[in-house]
């Protein structure tokens, strides 16, 4: 049998009718770069989120770029974020030319350490100069929020929600309510790259915010820093979503609900499956109540080896028998190369070089069947029953 990490093509079958006939629709239309289908996509995700504004732009990368710019972080601040993500949330620091401070995660959720955070503001004398926290959502599992907005308003510091894996995920508040990830900072955003929960036919993303002025700000900035055409207040970008991909991101909108049921029923039966092959032994695997906690839409389903140098086994194990894994991520940021000048080291975020050397991602797509899931999990048994 052969179970891919992610498949696309089941998915667009159930909808291939009605995508080629939007996407006819806008073509024939004529219109196809900032028209009535962005305006649209964009007033109908904002109701789906209980959101005041939405802004789609090109790629989550640039949603990044533009909603930090527009949070007013500029060259030299101090940006905190976890050194456990994709390159972008802290690529997006530098090309503003501010400074990345990275602060390391749990292992029980792959987010940022708020005993971490608490401690680097109570202690370390760069606290005063943070201007901004940049929170990922990762693998879909919302960071502890309450914590951080409670922290961020005690230092006056900005947050931005790194979403891009949680479209739909549901957070409680302090005040007791649910709100979508996203929503809960200054501003939030999404990425559409096609393997996303909500996932366009090329690059995507949006800005989300409550702020009038965030807004405003943004939507000049995806367009060259223009209001009105040819005069421009700032300069900014060329940063928009296509009209194509907002019209296949609105059928799809329709559909998202359904699909992150399904993926969080999969999750229950990989839960299950776990214990039932009794692998507790070797792997740490999400076990939740996913009734009480909505906080986790599973974009991702993530794996971790208790054992270290077990994890690049188990993956050519899990290849060789037609099983699709993916290492999210192998490098932590603070390692990269290219941010050798912030003078991190081997050592400084134990948690975050950890999950990268043990952490593995299986198959998880709304469409996996639990007979796929059973057999993902029987042939990692047989691996560690080879190993034993």
């Amino acid at each position: 049998m052969n179970v891919p990490l992610f498949n696309l093509t089941r998915q667009y079958r159930s909808l291939k009718g009605d995508i080629l006939r939007d996407i006819n629709r806008v073509i024939s239309s004529g219109c196809v770069i900032l028209g009535p289908e962005n305006e649209h996509f964009s007033k109908e995700l904002q109701q789906y989120l209980h959101v005041n504004h939405v802004i789609g732009v090109s790629s989550g990368t640039d949603a990044l770029v533009i909603a930090l710019k527009a949070l007013g972080i500029s060259k030299d601040d101090l940006v905190i974020t976890t050194p456990y993500s994709f390159f972008s949330t802290a690529s997006c620091i530098v090309r503003l030319e501010a400074k990345p401070l990275f602060i390391d995660i749990n292992l029980s959720d792959y987010n940022i350490s708020i005993e971490r955070l608490r401690d680097f503001f109570e202690h370390d004398d760069r606290a005063s100069k943070v201007k901004a926290i940049i929170p990922v959502h990762l693998f879909g599992k919302v960071a502890d929020m309450n914590n951080i907005m409670e922290m961020a308003r005690r230092y006056d510091i900005k947050v931005l929600e790194d979403c891009a894996q949680a479209i739909g995920a549901k957070y409680k508040v302090a005040t007791g309510d649910l709100r979508f990830a996203g929503t809960i900072g200054d501003a939030g955003i999404l990425s559409f790259y096609p393997t996303k929960n909500l996932g366009a036919y090329g690059d995507g993303g949006a800005i989300l915010t409550n702020d009038d002025a965030i807004y405003s700000t943004s939507r000049m900035l995806r367009v060259h820093g223009s209001k009105d055409k040819y005069y421009h207040e700032m300069v900014g970008y060329n940063a928009r979503l296509d009209e194509i991909q907002a019209a296949v991101l609105r059928l799809k909108l329709r559909y998202l609900d359904e699909w992150i049921e399904k993926r969080r029923n999969a999750a229950r039966t990989y839960a299950h499956l776990f214990g039932e092959y009794q692998l507790d032994e070797y792997l740490d695997y999400p076990v939740l109540d996913l009734e009480a906690y909505p906080d986790h839409v599973f974009h991702q389903y993530v794996v971790r080896c208790k054992e270290e140098n077990v994890r690049d086994n188990l993956r050519r194990y899990l290849t060789s028998k037609g099983i699709g894994t993916l290492i999210y991520y192998p490098v932590p940021l603070h390692l990269q190369e290219c941010f050798a000048y912030l003078r991190y080291k081997e050592g400084d975020m134990p948690n975050a070089e950890k999950a990268a050397k043990t952490t593995i991602a299986i198959p998880m797509f709304p469409e996996i069947t639990e007979e796929e899931q059973r057999y993902v999990v029987n042939t990692i048994q047989d691996f560690f029953k080879v190993r034993r």
